[in-house]
Formats: C-alpha cells, structure tokens, sequence
C-alpha cells in the first residue's frame, strides 16, 4: 500500500489514462478526488474502486474553468483532507487537419484544456503544498518531443506544458514539491479512434501510428502505472522538472546518484 493516506486527485480520470490510474492509486491507498467533465464516467470510475475496497469521491469539473477547478479541490479537501499528489491527465486532442484550415476556436480550446487546464488545478493545489512543504504533480504529455504535424493545437499544448512543468518545479522546489511530466507512451484510447474516423486530415504517419496503435493496445497498463507510482512515491524526491516516458531507463532515477539531466524537453532535437 505504497500510497496509504494519501490523498490524490486525478483529473481526466472518467476515462483512458486519468481513469486507469486513479484506479491503481486507489488500489495503493490512497483516497482519491476524481476530476473530470462527464458525471456517468465518473460514477463507474468511483464504483469501480468502491467495489474493489477503495476510496474515492465524484468531484466534476471542467479543468477549463478555474473557478469549477478550485471548487473541485475544496470538495475533496472537505472529504478527504490537504491535498499530496496532483495528476493532471485531462486532456483533449482537438481539431485534427491542416492548421490553414483549423477552426480556431477549437484550436484555443485544446490549450484552455490542455494547458491552461493543468496551470488552474496546480494553482488551486500548491498553497497547500507550499504551506505543508510536501507535494507530487505529474502533469501527463505525449508527443512533446517530436513533431505533430496536422495536430497543432495539440502539439503546441503539450510543449507548452513541459515548459510550465519545468518553471514550476523550479520556483517550488525550495518547498520540497516535486512537478514532472509524465510521457504514457502510445495507447489506446478514444483518441486513437479520433485519429482513425480523422482518416487523411490525422497525415499518413499519425494514422500508421493508430492503426498499431489499435492492433498491438500500446503500452501496457503496467508500464505506465509503475512509473506514476514511482513519481509520486518517496524514491523520485530527488527528481523535479523533467520529461520522463515509460520507454525511459527511469527504474536507475531511483538511485539518487543517478543524473536525470538528459530528461527534459531539449529531447525535441532529437532525431
């Protein structure tokens, strides 16, 4: 029960990700705050860890709307208490096609979601952190280290937010709060079926990469479980302000002689 007591709030978690690891921090103790839009997916969410003996609680919101946000976080600290872990995994993908012709307004939603979305629930979050002097936010990013033509309001968000995960971890490091961002690595979700019905507009490569995607599942649950738990779990204390993915080497982070310098966003100049 590696996170017994502690309280944790996932956003996103009605479905895919969000949803799988509110799941296994449930399964580890913790009593979780579940975040999100759609009242009836968080309802299975909570029966879901209800039935397996776990603790969690409804708190819906749009990650969007800061004032929905910090409402959220009141509820679950009413209930459960201060605040230790943030996991933001709300997210949506947005207009898929090329940016010529892109709605604009839906190009400004994926960053009111993606980005300003995880700003507003770290700024509902940390005064509690900061006062406490303990927190572990993991803000979940995929693609930010290589190009996403066709995507780029997706794109632009996800870089964007390893570039607040890095600022942030710095100004509270002092404050013994650690922020990474999480990469889960390709797996299946209503994301990947956006990217199928998308067809051409999604670019041969993104629709090669949901047709395997589709096929093979991705990554396993496991993978990314594993290493959520490791971020928020006393072994990564020594860890802030990086881009770490499931196909990372991150099991040697552990060992607090082991650089983690190479882990950030100037992975993009990679080929």
């Amino acid at each position: 029960m590696q996170l017994n007591g502690k309280v944790a709030v996932v956003t996103g978690a009605g479905r895919g990700i969000g949803k799988r690891l509110a799941i296994a921090f449930a399964a580890q103790g913790s009593r979780v705050g579940l975040v999100a839009r759609t009242l009836p997916e968080l309802h299975l969410a909570n029966l879901e860890i209800s039935h397996a003996g776990g603790a969690s609680m409804v708190a819906p919101a749009d990650v969007a709307d800061y004032r929905q946000v910090a409402d959220a976080m009141d509820a679950i600290r009413r209930r459960f208490g201060a605040l230790d872990i943030l996991i933001n995994a709300a997210g949506i993908q947005g207009p898929i096609g090329p940016t010529a012709e892109v709605d604009p307004e839906a190009w400004d939603q994926v960053i009111r979601t993606n980005l300003a979305g995880a700003f507003y629930c770290c700024r509902a979050a940390l005064p509690e952190m900061i006062e406490r002097r303990a927190g572990k936010i993991i803000n979940l990013t995929t693609g930010a280290s290589s190009s996403r033509p066709f995507f780029s309001g997706y794109a632009a968000s996800k870089v964007g937010l390893v570039g607040f995960t890095q600022a942030l971890a710095e100004e509270v490091a002092a404050h013994n709060i650690q922020v990474n961002a999480m990469a889960p690595g390709a797996t299946y979700t209503h994301f990947t079926d956006q990217v199928l019905e998308a067809g051409d507009r999604a670019g041969i490569r993104a629709l090669e990469e949901a047709r395997r995607t589709r096929d093979t599942r991705g990554v396993p649950p496991d993978k990314q479980i594993a290493l959520a738990l490791f971020l928020v779990g006393p072994r990564s204390s020594h860890i802030t302000g990086k881009l770490i993915g499931v196909q990372d080497d991150w099991q040697r982070l552990g060992a607090a002689t082991v650089s983690a310098d190479h882990l950030t966003l100037r992975r993009v100049s990679r080929p």
